[in-house]
């Protein structure tokens, strides 16, 4: 299939799985801190990984490493306790939107580090991106006062790291197999996500009871679908499109979310979703200039 049809069906497919993490992350944290939820989601994600891209990894270059290591931190580790942290005090579709963001951010990241083409309507359609982003915060802090915004914070540094990590994988990652990427990040993030899970206390806790047992298949499904799978779809996207376009998914991902949010009980007003659609139409115009990136390797087949 060409790949102008198949960035597509990836970015419909990273829509509907990323979209659907947010609500998994919120009941992941019914039973389990938030530091057990991203520990285990990246454990079941590693393992995962781990299996199927055994032969991927053997492949890698040490030069490749270098890369697979910083990526992993960036696009995953970090990310994935930020959000779970911030779901502890904002809701999964409030972080959701924000994390819309990501697109701003990539391309910010990628005119200041990377060489990106940034034109007056590009620099407009992240104002305005911004503005909206600072409305949601400050709209869903009037609906429900009793939460605390500045973990709103959270989800935008999360975002920030996936743009620096989106750059990193068009520039200087585009000769690594999507799966050997996805498989390299969480080998090496195994280890410290064992750590955190070993700090939380999970370990030296009672056996776990039945709110703990459905949070971690909850967090199964999060790191098996919600991550593994959807790094390695994530991670291809990033070869055969360019970096905004790839991140353009997050538009999409809080229509999912939000569906999930108000089916779980979550409640929006007017200016929420007002300040979600000023997010989207920033990036909407942030992304409609084509060609954005230099081409520094050749993209992998």
């Amino acid at each position: 299939m060409p790949a102008k049809n198949l960035k597509w069906i990836y970015l419909i497919l990273l829509s509907l799985v990323w979209g659907s993490s947010f609500i998994l992350i919120k009941k992941g944290l019914v039973g389990l801190s938030a530091l057990q939820v991203g520990s285990f989601r990246i454990i079941f994600a590693a393992l995962f990984l781990i299996l199927v891209g055994f032969k991927s990894i053997l492949k890698l270059t040490r030069q490749q490493w270098k890369w697979v290591v910083i990526s992993g931190f960036l696009g995953s580790f970090f990310p994935v306790y930020l959000f779970s942290f911030a779901e502890t005090e904002i809701d999964s579709a409030i972080a959701s939107i924000l994390n819309a963001t990501t697109p701003l951010l990539t391309l910010i990241f990628g005119g200041l580090f990377f060489k990106a083409i940034f034109t007056q309507n590009k620099l407009f359609g992240v104002v305005i991106g911004l503005l909206g982003t600072a409305g949601l915060i400050l709209s869903r802090a009037s609906v429900n006062p009793g939460q605390n915004y500045f973990y709103s914070g959270l989800v935008v540094l999360a975002a920030g790291f996936y743009a620096i990590n989106v750059n990193i994988l068009k520039t200087y990652m585009s000769d690594i197999s999507a799966l050997g990427i996805a498989a390299g990040n969480f080998f090496v993030l195994l280890f410290p996500a064992l750590g955190m899970l070993w700090f939380s206390g999970f370990f030296s806790s009672e056996f776990p009871g039945p709110e703990v047992i459905s949070s971690m298949g909850f967090v199964a499904i999060l790191g098996i679908i919600g991550t593994g799978v959807a790094m390695i779809i994530f991670n291809r996207l990033v070869q055969i499109s360019d970096p905004v376009f790839t991140t353009s998914a997050t538009y999409t991902i809080p229509v999912v979310a939000l569906g999930w949010g108000i089916l779980d009980g979550e409640v929006f007003s007017f200016w929420q979703l007002f300040s979600a659609a000023v997010i989207l139409l920033g990036v909407f115009i942030v992304n409609r200039a084509k060609n954005l990136y230099t081409k520094k390797r050749k993209q992998a087949v």
